[in-house]
């Protein structure tokens, strides 16, 4: 079982001029400043997002379902902890440090025979709002810690919160079978982001 990060960013490398036109196309009232900084990539952005005619400015962090190409999965895994050398590090929705103003959630990517990229989803994600709503229902990250030391034990897969309907919203997945990194993480839906109001389609 390997790591692969460095596999993933090429590919995010080729996927990101499709998600440019995309951006060209239904945010007429952006412009839009890639960031190919490591350290700025590390800190959560990966995309900076300037409203034309005012001072506003967004930091966007792509997150993309490149492990599931040619396949529409209705769900987003948002990650609350993995593990690096056998220690356990914090994922990125609760960290702190990271900048990310909205996530840009990449999904139904699809390819052609000469694997290129044609098409996908993206949906946008507002993290504070996301995260307030977590509070909200009781999903803090305290929370949602303590119930992930309770099912450290458990072998693989998914485990319910009584705060979401498992098939409606979401559910915590443990990956310790199929993944270096051994993630835990919150599995939403994303019609249920959008609905809630946290969450927008952009294509």
């Amino acid at each position: 079982m390997k790591s692969s990060f460095k596999e993933d960013l090429s590919k995010e490398k080729q996927l990101a001029p499709l998600l440019d036109s995309y951006y060209k196309k239904h945010l007429k009232q952006y412009c839009f400043e890639r960031v190919s900084n490591l350290k700025e990539q590390l800190s959560g952005i990966d995309l900076i997002m300037r409203k034309r005619n005012t001072d506003s400015i967004y930091y966007v962090d792509e997150k993309a379902q490149l492990d599931y190409v040619n396949e529409r999965l209705p769900t987003f895994a948002f990650e609350l902890c993995y593990n690096k050398r056998g220690a356990k590090k914090q994922g990125w929705l609760f960290d702190t440090s990271k900048k990310t103003h909205f996530y840009a959630l990449v999904t139904s990517i699809f390819v052609d025979e000469e694997n290129v990229f044609t098409s996908c989803n993206i949906t946008f994600v507002n993290r504070k709002k996301l995260i307030r709503h977590l509070d909200d229902l009781a999903l803090t990250e305290d929370v949602l810690g303590r119930i992930v030391l309770g099912h450290q034990d458990s072998s693989h897969g998914k485990v319910e919160l009584k705060q979401l309907h498992p098939k409606r919203e979401g559910y915590l997945f443990f990956s310790t079978k199929n993944k270096a990194e051994k993630p835990i993480n919150l599995i939403l839906k994303l019609d249920y982001l959008i609905e809630i109001g946290v969450a927008k389609r952009l294509v």
